[in-house]
Formats: C-alpha cells, sequence, structure tokens
C-alpha cells in the first residue's frame, strides 16, 4: 500500500524537505520501529528514499484518483 505524508518541520532540512508539501512515504518497519520515516523527498536521486523523524511529517489520506496522479509525476 502505497502511503502519503504532509511535511510539517523542515528546520534541519530546508533543501530537501517543503512544508507542506505532499510526500511518499515508502515502507520501512525497522526505521518506523525508530520513529523514522522513508521518504521520497525534493533530491530524487535515491529511489530508496531518506530517513527523516517521523515527527516532521503527518498522514494525508487521498483519493485513489489523487495518488494515481501523484505516482504519475513521480511522487
Amino acid at each position: 500500500m502505497i502511503e502519503y505524508v504532509v511535511c510539517i518541520n523542515n528546520k534541519d532540512n530546508p533543501a530537501s524537505l517543503i512544508v507542506g508539501k505532499i510526500y511518499r512515504k515508502l515502507p520501512d518497519p525497522e526505521a518506523e520501529a525508530h520513529h523514522m520515516l522513508r521518504i521520497l523527498d525534493e533530491d530524487l536521486s535515491e529511489p530508496d528514499g531518506y530517513l527523516y523523524p517521523a515527527s516532521m511529517f503527518l498522514p494525508v489520506n487521498l483519493s485513489d484518483e489523487t495518488k494515481k496522479m501523484l505516482m504519475a509525476v513521480g511522487i
């Protein structure tokens, strides 16, 4: 299942994250056990994403149509 989050804090990563932007969260149970999320950020050069503290994001519920549109543009 593809999940998305919205950035609510980019204090330590202003070049990699934009506050208010929706990002794709990649599955990583080990990271989540340590309160981290694996995110496809602005860099997009790393297909496995980067780890960020979960506190920097909030989950968002998107319609299937919106998810398809985001996936089509690489998010």
